[in-house]
């Protein structure tokens, strides 16, 4: 009975021994918001082929409506989201005149022609209403959409993911759920597109291994960082201004899980949220890969937490950045 309890106690003193180093690990290894971006990084091409200068976040907006596209070797993959999106965007101005947008393609460090594909769209429509940013080396998804929507000027700001994944004309559905937020005095809101009414049957069509994958992910999302939102992932996002840079000011996590600390900083900063189904269609080319980059996200999430907690990070008041 004493080798026993002995053992329990050995077996609680390395649990409490693994918790300390994994803390002062994620205390150590914290990196600061980076909010600098290369020289080339401050600018972008016109039709003709000129260079002008990214506007500011921090400026008054200019326009209705900024869309965000991180891209990442999506040469194939993005002219059909691009097409889909341009139509749209052009139908509404035409049947409302009024109604200003712009598309910032942020190519995030691509290998093939993203750059030269999305710069194809800036020559048919002008650079007006479609900008490319071409990022000196790839940051990750959370930091491509962050230095997009920090170059942005739209009073309204969607993340949208490059694969068209998701019906462009929901944004309509998003924009209904934003007018039925109390945005306060400070308008700030956020609408997240959710695929959490597909859930079931993306269950029926999974292994039982991604399954487990996926509910251990919703489950430490909830447990650790965000509560009330069943779908923290899906790339389809809509921000007044104001919360695009309370909460993106903030943002540390640049790779797949940044969806999760975005929305747990708009939560401390007590933005309204809300969660709207949307339309989702299984996209072949994936940059996800399955086993690792869950496993990756798990460990955001965990070091997200205890950055916070133990003060590694902290929430930003937005300011300007080189």
């Amino acid at each position: 009975m004493e080798f026993l309890c002995e053992i329990v106690q050995a077996l609680v003193a390395l649990a409490a021994l693994s918790l300390i180093v994994v803390v002062i690990i994620a205390h150590v290894t914290a990196g600061m918001v980076n909010l600098r971006r290369h020289e080339k990084e401050k600018y972008f091409l016109t039709a003709s082929g000129e260079k002008e200068l990214f506007p500011s976040l921090h400026d008054p907006s200019s326009r209705d409506l900024s869309v965000v596209v991180p891209a990442y070797n999506e040469e194939l993959r993005m002219p059909v989201m691009m097409d889909e999106a341009m139509d749209y965007l052009e139908k509404r101005q035409k049947q409302n005149p009024s109604f200003t947008y712009e598309v910032i393609v942020v190519d995030d460090g691509s290998r093939d022609k993203t750059t030269e594909v999305a710069l194809r769209y800036t020559r048919k429509y002008s650079a007006d209403k479609v900008r490319v940013l071409t990022l000196v080396k790839n940051r990750g998804k959370g930091g491509a959409v962050r230095m997009g929507t920090m170059s942005s000027r739209g009073k309204l700001i969607l993340m949208a993911d490059a694969d068209g994944a998701t019906k462009f004309s929901d944004i309509e559905k998003l924009e209904a759920g934003l007018k039925d937020i109390n945005r306060g005095p400070e308008n700030l809101a956020i609408s997240c597109g959710s695929r959490a009414h597909l859930e079931q049957e993306s269950v029926a069509q999974r292994s039982v291994f991604r399954t487990f994958l996926m509910y251990g992910f919703h489950f430490l999302v909830w447990f650790l960082c965000v509560r009330g939102i069943r779908d923290t992932q899906c790339g389809f996002k809509l921000f007044t201004r104001e919360a695009a840079l309370k909460s993106f000011s903030s943002l540390h996590v640049e790779r797949w899980a940044f969806d999760v600390e975005l929305l747990f900083i708009a939560q401390c900063f007590k933005i309204p949220i809300t969660e709207v189904a949307v339309n989702w269609t299984e996209i072949e080319g994936s940059k996800l890969v399955p086993f690792w980059s869950w496993l990756q996200m798990g460990l955001d999430l965990i070091f997200i937490r205890l950055r916070y907690i133990t003060g590694a990070w902290k929430l930003q008041s937005p300011h300007k950045s080189d």
